[in-house]
C-alpha cells in the first residue's frame, strides 16, 4: 500500500445493535475496494472481518477488526466493531482512535436499544456523526420510518442527505439531496443517473430545505446569512455541511442495502468527500508524562513521534499484534520509542496495515494514521510510546464497569497459576473485564460483561493456555455486625510446669456507625494491665473479627474497650493477653445481637417499554427495592437497589425476558442486613460447608 500524507486518511468506526449488517457493509466495502473478489458472508465463513473460530460459530463479531483501503487516492481506516453489549468495549477502544462513528440502522426496527446504549457510553467529542440506514431491501423495511426513528431519538441533528427510491423489494436507488440528483443500483453497486422521480419531487425539495437550514445552524454567519435570505447559495451550503459534520452538529442519514451492495460506493464516496481528517479535527490534548501539564498536539507529521496503543490482539505464531494511532510525528520501520507506562524502550521493526487478518506491508505512518507493529517486548492496551525526548501521554478510555461475576477453578488440580497466568494475558488485550483472587473467600473470581464474554474468555483460556476451567456461583463477601452492646470478662490462665501464661481482660462491645469501621480504646486505670500489652489485646480482637459467629464472615462497624483486668509479674506475655482479647470478643460477640449484612447494589436496567412489567415482576422477586422509572423513547429506564446475592446469571434472565433488548449496568452501593428468613439459610450454608471442610 503506497504512502497517505494525514490530510488523505479517514478514520471511522462501524456501530450499531447487533444484526444490524455492521460486517456484511464492511464486507461490501473489501469488495468494492478490491481487498477481496467477492463479497463475503458471515453465515458461510467467508467474511473477510469475521474470521475467528468463534465468531464463524456463533454468526456474530466478538473482536473489532481494522480494514485499511484505498479509494479515489485516500487511506481508509475503517473498525467493524461487534454490536453485542457484552463487547462494548471494543467499540469504544476503536471510537477513541477514530475522528468519525458510523451508525447502522436496520430499517425494519429503526433504532434498537443497543444503538441507544452505544451512542450513551461514546465520547462524542471531537466525533463526526453519522447514520447508514441498511436493509432496504429486506421485506418490511421502512426508510421513511427508520429516518423518524433517528430523529426521534438522537434529535434534530440527524438530517437525511438521501431520500431511498421504494422500500423492500422495491427499493432501487435514492435521491442525493446534496446535488439533487437521482441514482439506480445495480447489482454490482454501480449506480446510473435517472430524473428524480415525479413522486418524490415535493418530497426531495422540502428535504433539502430541511437540510439546508441543518448546515446553516452549523455556522452562526451562516445562520445570519440564512435569516436575511430564506436560503443559501450551492458554496455557502457546502461549507456548513461540512462544518456541522466536524463540529458534531450534523448527524447525515444515507440509505442502502449492503447485502445487495446498494448505496456503498455512495457512502465511501460520502466519506472521503466530508468526513475529516485527522488534522481537521483540532489538536488532541495530551499530559506530559507523570506531570499534570496538559499539552495541546496537532495531528503533525513533522513533530515528535507519539502513538497510542489501541488494540493488541495474538495470532498463534505471530504472537502478538498490536494497533497504534500516531498521534504526532511519522514512524518509520527501525525507528526505537520508549513506552511512557513501563519506561521500557520498543523497537518498530516492520510496520503493517490490516485487511481483516491479511498484514499489508507499509513504509510509513504518518500522525492521524493507524498502524500495526509485531511482537513488542512490554507494552499493552491504552499505553503511548514517544521520541525518547518527547514525553506525553494520551488520554485512555474509560470503560463500563463490569456487571457479571462468576466464580472460576480449573478442571484439572495444580492449574490455578496457569489460570493466573492466562487471565493476565488475555486481560492485556480485553482490559473491559477484572479478575480477582479472594483468600479470604478462598476462590477466584472473574467480573466480565455478560455470559458471552465469560464464555469467549474461557475458550481462550483453553485454546491458547491449555487450561479448561468449571464455572460456578460465586461466593459472597457477608459481612456480621452487631446491635446490642456487652462487656465481657476473659482470664487466659495455663500453667504447665516452668513459665505458665497469664492474661486477664474486661472489654466492652457496641455497635459502631454504619461504615464506621473498627475502633479500639484503652480505658484502663491504675496500670491493672501494663499499657504494653493492650496492644496485644486489640491485635487479638482484630483476629477474631477476621471470622464472626454467624457465618464465619468479617465482623465490622464495632467500638471495643478494655476497661479493666489483670496481670502476673512472670506469666503474662503479648501472646497471653492477644488470647485473652481474641475470646472475650468471640464469646462476647454472640452476645450483642449479631446480624448478617450483605452488599447491595444500585442498579439500572434498560428495557422497552413492552418488557418493563417483566422486568419489574423479576426484580421484585429479587428483593429489590425500586427507586424510580424515566422513560426515555420506546424504552424504560427502572433504577433499584439489589443485594448482590440476588443478581447471579441476571444478564442471561435479562436477555430472555426481553429477547436480548434489556441491557442493564451496576455499582457497588452499601452493606445493609439479610432479612432474618435469607440471613437463616446463609448461615445454615455456611455451617454445612464448615462441617464438609471439617
Amino acid at each position: 500500500m503506497k504512502e497517505y500524507t494525514t490530510d488523505k486518511i479517514r478514520n471511522f468506526c462501524l456501530a450499531g445493535q447487533r444484526g444490524c449488517g455492521k460486517t456484511t457493509l464492511g464486507d461490501a466495502i473489501a469488495y468494492d475496494a478490491g481487498v477481496n473478489n467477492r463479497i463475503g458472508k458471515v453465515d458461510d465463513g467467508s467474511s473477510v472481518l469475521d474470521y475467528t473460530d468463534a465468531e464463524i460459530a456463533r454468526s456474530t463479531s466478538l473482536t473489532s477488526k481494522l480494514l485499511a483501503f484505498e479509494w479515489k487516492n485516500h487511506k481508509i481506516n475503517l473498525f467493524d466493531c461487534p454490536g453485542h453489549s457484552d463487547f462494548v468495549g471494543e467499540l469504544l477502544g476503536a471510537a477513541h482512535v477514530t475522528d468519525a462513528v458510523g451508525f447502522l440502522v436496520d430499517a425494519l426496527a429503526g433504532v434498537e436499544i443497543g444503538t441507544q446504549l452505544q451512542w450513551r457510553y461514546l465520547d462524542k467529542n471531537r466525533k463526526a456523526i453519522f447514520f447508514f440506514v441498511n436493509k432496504m431491501d429486506k421485506d418490511n423495511a421502512d426508510g421513511a420510518k427508520a429516518l423518524e426513528s433517528i430523529v426521534n431519538v438522537f434529535g434534530k441533528s440527524a438530517v437525511a442527505i438521501q431520500l431511498p427510491i421504494g422500500n423492500a423489494a422495491d427499493f432501487k436507488g435514492i435521491v442525493d439531496l446534496l446535488t439533487m440528483k437521482a441514482y439506480t443500483f445495480d447489482d454490482k453497486g454501480e449506480r446510473k443517473e435517472i430524473d428524480i422521480p415525479a413522486d418524490l419531487k415535493d418530497q426531495a425539495e422540502a428535504a433539502k430545505e430541511t437540510l439546508i437550514e441543518a448546515a446553516a445552524e452549523a455556522d452562526d454567519a451562516l445562520m445570519e446569512k440564512f435569516f436575511d435570505e430564506g436560503t443559501l447559495g450551492h458554496d455557502d451550503f457546502m461549507k456548513g455541511f461540512s462544518a456541522g459534520i466536524a463540529n458534531g452538529k450534523v448527524f447525515p442519514v444515507l440509505f442502502g442495502a449492503a447485502s445487495k451492495n446498494m448505496g456503498v460506493k455512495v457512502l465511501l464516496d460520502f466519506c472521503i468527500d466530508f468526513l475529516p481528517a485527522a488534522n481537521q479535527v483540532g489538536e488532541l490534548e495530551a499530559n506530559m508524562t507523570d506531570k499534570e501539564d496538559v499539552i495541546k498536539l496537532p495531528f503533525d507529521p513533522n513533530g515528535s513521534v507519539a502513538a497510542y496503543a489501541c488494540k493488541v490482539t495474538s495470532e498463534g505464531h505471530l504472537g502478538d499484534m498490536t494497533l497504534f494511532r500516531v498521534v504526532s510525528g511519522t514512524i518509520k520501520p527501525g525507528v526505537d520509542l520508549m513506552n511512557q507506562q513501563t519506561r521500557s524502550s520498543e523497537r518498530f521493526t516492520q510496520l503493517y496495515t490490516m485487511q481483516g487478518k491479511n498484514r499489508i506491508d507499509v513504509s510509513s505512518a504518518p500522525a492521524g494514521d493507524i498502524v500495526t507493529v509485531v511482537k513488542l517486548k512490554n507494552t499493552h492496551v491504552s499505553q503511548t510510546v514517544c521520541d525518547k525526548a518527547f514525553s506525553v501521554t494520551v488520554p485512555t478510555v474509560v470503560y463500563p464497569n463490569p456487571v457479571m461475576d462468576v466464580a472460576i477453578r480449573p478442571k484439572k488440580k495444580g492449574d490455578e497459576d496457569k489460570i493466573s497466568a492466562g487471565i493476565h494475558k488475555i486481560n492485556e488485550e480485553d482490559p473491559t473485564f477484572k479478575f480477582i483472587s479472594d483468600p479470604a473467600l478462598q476462590q477466584q473470581v472473574l467480573y466480565a460483561q455478560g455470559s458471552t464474554h465469560i464464555d469467549t474468555i474461557c475458550e481462550k483460556l483453553k485454546s491458547r493456555f491449555g487450561v479448561e476451567v468449571e464455572l460456578h456461583r460465586p461466593k459472597i463477601a457477608y459481612r456480621e455486625t452487631i446491635k446490642g452492646k456487652t462487656e465481657k470478662e476473659y482470664k487466659h490462665k495455663k500453667q504447665s510446669g516452668g513459665r505458665g501464661q497469664y492474661g486477664h481482660v474486661h472489654i466492652r462491645i457496641e455497635p459502631n456507625v454504619r461504615g464506621g469501621g473498627f475502633l479500639f480504646t484503652d480505658e484502663l486505670k491504675g496500670g491493672v494491665i501494663p499499657s504494653k500489652f493492650v496492644p496485644a489485646v486489640e491485635k487479638g480482637v482484630v483476629e477474631s473479627m477476621v471470622s464472626g459467629g454467624l457465618a464465619g464472615s468479617e465482623v465490622v462497624d464495632v467500638k471495643v474497650a478494655v476497661f479493666y483486668g489483670s496481670s502476673h509479674d512472670v506469666d503474662s506475655s503479648d501472646m497471653a493477653f492477644k488470647i485473652a482479647g481474641m475470646m472475650a470478643f468471640k464469646e462476647g460477640f454472640m452476645e450483642c445481637k449479631p446480624i448478617l449484612l450483605e452488599p447491595i447494589y444500585n442498579l439500572e436496567v434498560l428495557a422497552p417499554n413492552d418488557y418493563t412489567g417483566d422486568v419489574m415482576g423479576d426484580l421484585s422477586s429479587r428483593r429489590a427495592k425500586i427507586a424510580g422509572m424515566d422513560p426515555e423513547g420506546a424504552n424504560q429506564r427502572v433504577k433499584a437497589t439489589v443485594p448482590q446475592a440476588e443478581l447471579y446469571q441476571y444478564s442471561v434472565d435479562l436477555r430472555s425476558m426481553t429477547q436480548g433488548q434489556g441491557v442493564y449496568s451496576i455499582e457497588f452501593s452499601h452493606y445493609e442486613e439479610v432479612p432474618h428468613e435469607a440471613a437463616q439459610k446463609v448461615i445454615a450454608a455456611a455451617k454445612a460447608e464448615k462441617e464438609a471442610d471439617a
